[in-house]
C-alpha cells in the first residue's frame, strides 16, 4: 500500500496531493543535561508532538446538537466560539485537532417516524454549510489524500460520518448516494439487519461499504453483530467512540470486551477511545484524565498499539456531563501529557493521535479500489435476501 502512505515526513506523497510543503519534522528529543539545557516538561513535549501529529478525532456530535437547536433559532458561530457548547474553533486550535469525523446520527424519534433518511440529509447539509462558513479553519476531506492536504494547509480535515444504520432505509442505493455526498463512515447499530448478528442483507451492506470505501463503525453494535462483521469485512473496522469494557464494565455495545478487541487487532481496525464519563468510569467514581488513559492503555495492550485512537465524544452543550480535565476540544494535550508521564514514547503518541486513524482510512480506500475491480455495485434488496419489507 505504498502508494497510499501518509507519512508526515514523506514529501513525495504530500506533493502528489497538491504540491503542498511537507509538514514539520517530528520534534527532536527533549534536551538533556548533556546539552546544558533543561529537559522539556511532559506538557511542553505534548504540545510539540501535537504540533507535528495533531489529533484525528473519531466522533463529534455537534451537527445533531445544532440541528436540535434550530427550533430555537440558534445559529452557532464556530469561528468566534460560544461557551454554552464544547466545540468551537478557538478551542479546537488550542487542543491541536487536525481531523474529525462529524457524526450524523439521528435520534430514535426520527427513526420511528420514518424521517431517518431526510434528517441525515439535513445533517449532511448542515455540516457542509458549517465547513463552507469557516474556509480558513475547516476543509472537507473525502479521502486520505485530502486528509493530508487539509492538515498541511493548516485546516482541520472534516469527514462526514458516521451515519446511523437506520438512515439507509434498507437500501444499498441510499448507501451509494450518501457516499456520493461525502459520507465516509456508517454505524451499524440500530439497523434491523444488524441486530444481534448480520442478516444476509446486512452482510451485503458490509460488502458494499467495503466496495465504496465507507468505514464500518461498530460503536453501539452488539457483540454478536461485531463478530459477524469481522467475519465479512475485508477492510479495517472502527469503533468511533467506545472504551474498554474490562476497565469499567458497561452494557454490550457501549464498551468493547477484550475478546472483541483481540478480533479488532486481527482486523487491523481501530478503537477510538471515548472521553464520555458514562463510558470511562465505574462505581460512581469521578471521571478523570487518568481514567481515560487507563482505557487507552487497555485497548493498546489487547488490540495492539496500531489499533488505538482518540474520540473526545464532544459536540454537546457545555452543561452535559464531561470528564474532569477533558471538558472541551481544547483539552487533548492534557491526555497526551498523562500518557507521556506514563512512559509513552514519541512514536506511540504520533500513532495514537494521527497515524492509526489515517492508516485505517488509507487501507479502506485501497481495499475499495481493489473490490471495484472485482464486483459491480450490488442491486439486491432486503426483500430478496431477508424476505423483509422496507
Amino acid at each position: 500500500m505504498a502508494d497510499l502512505q501518509d507519512d508526515p515526513s514523506d514529501t513525495d506523497s504530500t506533493a502528489a496531493v497538491g504540491d503542498i510543503d511537507a509538514p514539520p519534522e517530528p520534534p527532536a528529543p527533549a534536551a538533556t543535561a548533556a546539552t546544558g539545557a533543561a529537559p522539556a516538561s511532559s506538557a511542553e513535549r505534548a504540545r510539540e508532538l501535537l504540533a507535528a501529529y495533531p489529533v484525528f478525532d473519531g466522533h463529534n456530535s455537534l451537527a445533531p446538537t445544532l440541528l436540535r437547536r434550530r427550533g430555537a433559532n440558534h445559529r452557532h458561530d464556530l469561528d468566534e466560539g460560544e461557551t454554552f457548547l464544547d466545540t468551537d474553533m478557538p478551542r479546537i486550535r488550542a487542543g491541536a485537532l487536525g481531523a474529525q469525523f462529524w457524526a450524523l446520527h439521528v435520534d430514535a424519534d426520527a427513526v420511528r417516524e420514518g424521517r431517518a433518511v431526510s434528517t441525515t440529509l439535513e445533517l449532511i447539509d448542515l455540516v457542509r454549510d458549517l465547513i463552507a462558513s469557516s474556509p480558513d479553519s475547516l476543509r472537507l476531506a473525502l479521502g486520505a489524500g485530502e486528509l493530508a492536504d487539509a492538515r498541511n494547509c493548516g485546516r482541520v480535515a472534516s469527514l462526514l460520518g458516521p451515519v446511523s444504520g437506520p438512515a439507509l432505509g434498507d437500501s444499498l442505493a441510499t448507501l451509494r448516494a450518501f457516499h456520493f455526498l461525502g459520507v465516509r463512515a456508517l454505524a451499524l447499530a440500530g439497523a434491523r439487519w444488524a441486530d444481534d448478528g448480520l442478516t444476509r442483507f446486512g452482510q451485503e451492506v458490509v460488502r458494499e461499504m467495503n466496495r465504496r470505501g465507507v468505514v464500518v463503525d461498530l460503536s453501539g453494535a452488539s457483540d454478536e453483530t461485531t463478530r459477524a462483521t469481522f467475519a465479512v469485512t475485508k477492510a479495517p473496522a472502527m469503533f468511533s467512540h467506545s472504551a474498554a469494557r474490562a476497565v469499567t464494565g458497561g452494557p454490550a455495545g457501549s464498551n468493547v470486551p477484550d475478546e472483541i478487541l483481540s478480533l479488532l487487532g486481527a482486523n487491523s481496525g481501530i478503537c477510538m477511545v471515548s472521553f464520555a464519563p458514562e463510558q470511562t468510569t465505574r462505581d460512581g467514581g469521578a471521571p478523570s484524565v487518568t481514567a481515560v488513559a487507563d482505557h487507552v492503555e487497555r485497548v493498546r495492550d489487547v488490540a495492539g498499539a496500531e489499533c488505538v485512537g482518540l474520540s473526545g465524544a464532544y459536540g454537546h452543550e457545555a452543561d452535559t456531563p464531561h470528564t474532569t480535565g477533558l471538558e472541551d476540544t481544547s483539552c487533548y494535550p492534557r491526555l497526551i501529557t498523562e500518557l507521556l508521564d506514563r512512559g509513552w514514547d514519541d512514536t506511540a503518541i504520533a500513532d495514537l493521535t494521527w497515524g492509526n486513524a489515517a492508516r485505517v482510512l488509507r487501507d479502506t480506500e485501497f481495499i475499495a479500489r481493489a473490490a471495484q475491480q472485482r464486483r459491480s455495485p450490488s442491486t439486491v434488496t432486503i426483500e430478496e435476501l431477508d424476505g423483509a419489507r422496507r
